[in-house]
């Protein structure tokens, strides 16, 4: 029987050591070994570094936060120094950005306290200072009052009137390809697109908004029109000073789309239209005209559950009770008279014989449940449009976005990345 002079596990974890933390620093370590300190060198490398950080369960960037993390809780800061300089600068597959370092201490500060997180911004600002000519970083002044979290944008309203009520997510790589606006259905609110904001604004610019009537925006008196709609949002994107946009809108806020497309057609660079409708035959108009005359007699609650039967199909309410529960909240806070005004603008839509006109990139999504913009509808608008793309989402009623937010969201990026 042979001996294998190899000791592979030791081999292994040094390999992993040399990865995560670099060559430099493990020969320094290894060279610096004495008789007193060379037996522990071997078993953080044989132990940490191969039975830990070989194991293929977690790549090495999550075992790099996880590690930032505890020495964060334990307040081992050499340990926590050691790493942050490696995160920075090691091997570039497990590299993390200042920018999710900074996320990993604002965590700690909740799960492991706020002294250990100020501790630790302490520390990681002197790495970043020390290293950040080299990876090209360079801490630019920012005031606290000027912050807005990262995962909802920046919020204001616009200066014209009626006021309407929006968010701003920048682009996270800094290099917006395109600015997206996302437009919500009648009685839900711009938070109807957190989700899909959070995802596209890895790459672009988005912006998310109240249409009056509904959440922060203005409502006034009086029936709207889907034309006094599409006008808003051309105002907004004025006032923003946006220049042309992806326009990614749902029921109501599709229907904007449309008609947006159609009176300012040098405000858009493409268009989605998700579980909407050009227009209504004449027993649906009816119908709208009876919700507006319930809503002024008994209020939104008369129709509430008929709304989110309509919403969400019967498995997605049994499985998702506190979802519905939260968009039939939603519903019920809205502005009864803004309700009202677009519940007239959604019922009148007519853009069928117009859409022909179009000229721009448009993907229409559908769902094979929606009862309130049945899967014909989608067919007929994606029939009108030039080079139309209709894309099917099975297991998905009228929110699609929330039913299937993966589909959508991957209907989303493809169309985008075709088109950007």
């Amino acid at each position: 029987m042979s001996f294998d002079p190899v000791d592979h596990d030791l081999e292994r974890g040094l390999d992993n050591r040399r990865r995560v933390l670099g060559d430099a620093w493990v020969e320094r370590s290894l060279t610096g070994a004495n008789d007193f300190n060379a037996e522990f060198q071997q078993l953080i490398s044989r132990f940490a570094w191969h039975e830990i950080w070989s194991r293929p369960g977690l790549d090495h960037k999550t075992r790099r936060i996880i590690v930032l993390s505890i020495t964060i809780a334990m307040g081992r800061w050499e340990e926590f120094d050691l790493h942050v300089r490696a995160a920075l600068t090691g091997e570039a597959s497990s590299r993390l950005t200042p920018d999710e370092i900074k996320e990993v201490l604002m965590q700690a500060a909740i799960y492991a306290g706020v002294p250990g997180a100020n501790t630790a911004f302490s520390h990681a600002m002197a790495i970043l200072r020390e290293v950040g000519p080299q990876i090209g970083y360079e801490p630019q002044a920012y005031s606290p009052l000027d912050v807005f979290h990262s995962g909802t944008g920046q919020e204001d309203r616009t200066v014209s009137k009626p006021a309407l009520h929006y968010t701003i997510r920048r682009a996270r790589n800094g290099k917006a390809k395109n600015t997206v606006v996302l437009s919500h259905a009648l009685g839900c609110d711009l938070a109807m697109w957190d989700r899909l904001a959070s995802e596209l604004a890895a790459d672009h610019d988005v912006i998310a908004y109240d249409h009056r009537g509904h959440g922060s925006s203005d409502a006034p008196a009086g029936l709207y029109s889907m034309a006094e709609l599409a006008d808003d949002a051309a105002r907004l994107l004025r006032e923003l000073d946006s220049g042309p946009v992806v326009w990614i809108g749902l029921s109501m806020g599709a229907m904007v789309g449309q008609e947006l497309a159609l009176r300012h057609p040098e405000q858009l660079i493409s268009l989605v239209i998700a579980n909407s409708t050009s227009g209504y035959p004449q027993e649906a108009r009816d119908n709208w005209r009876q919700r507006i005359a319930t809503v002024q007699d008994q209020g939104i609650e008369a129709i509430a559950d008929a709304v989110m039967q309509r919403y969400f199909h019967d498995t997605f309410r049994r499985e998702h009770a506190g979802d519905v529960a939260a968009y039939r909240r939603r519903l019920l806070t809205t502005d009864t008279e803004g309700y009202i005004g677009c519940c007239n603008a959604v019922g009148t839509v007519d853009t069928t014989d117009r859409l022909k006109d179009l000229s721009l990139p448009v993907l229409v999504i559908a769902g094979r449940l929606d009862q309130g913009a049945p899967l014909q509808m989608s067919e007929i608008m994606s029939s009108q449009i030039a080079g139309a793309q209709l894309v099917v989402l099975e297991d998905a009623s009228h929110i699609a976005v929330v039913e299937q937010p993966e589909a959508f969201a991957d209907a989303v990026k493809q169309f985008l990345n075709k088109h950007d």
